[in-house]
């Protein structure tokens, strides 16, 4: 497939196509993790597109991203969810948003390249890669649910 070089020249069968793919993966994203922690799924919808729209403003639209929930969270949210309650998961999901805050401005002031240089394909891949392994049971449990749902949902994401 090639390369999409400027988004101003898609043909419009590829960008229904694309859209449609965004929005499947988007949308499975950000509500099963509202599902799996317990968080209300309209929040995290709303807080989602609260969010890009400010990444678009703060960007000037120089980046096409949909900021939504991170995998990433479950398992220690789940964890302090289990010990301390849920009030006390969501003050580390504020915390952990401060600390965004904090990073974000030290990239601003020495910059991507430096930053970039601390997290090399070699260590950001594993992550990935656990991350993905850690909810590979999640996703099969919810796939026996509807097989058949399942396949069109990965065929669409994965086209």
């Amino acid at each position: 497939m090639e390369a999409i070089r400027d988004g101003d020249y898609i043909d419009p069968a590829k960008k229904i196509i694309l859209g449609l793919q965004h929005m499947f993966t988007m949308f499975g994203a950000t509500v099963l993790v509202p599902i799996i922690t317990g968080l209300n799924i309209s929040v995290a919808l709303f807080m989602a597109g609260c969010g890009t729209l400010l990444f678009y403003v703060i960007s000037k639209r120089k980046v096409p991203a949909f900021l939504g929930s991170s995998f990433a969270f479950i398992a220690p949210m789940l964890v302090v969810a289990d010990k301390f309650g849920l009030p006390y998961a969501c003050g580390g999901i504020v915390v952990a948003g401060l600390l965004y805050l904090v990073l974000s401005g030290l990239v601003s002031v020495f910059g991507v390249k430096k930053v970039l240089s601390f997290f090399p394909p070699v260590v950001t891949g594993p992550i990935i890669i656990v991350i993905g392994l850690k909810l590979a049971p999640v996703a099969i449990d919810m796939a026996t649910g509807n097989w058949g749902l399942a396949l069109v949902g990965f065929v669409v994401v994965t086209a």
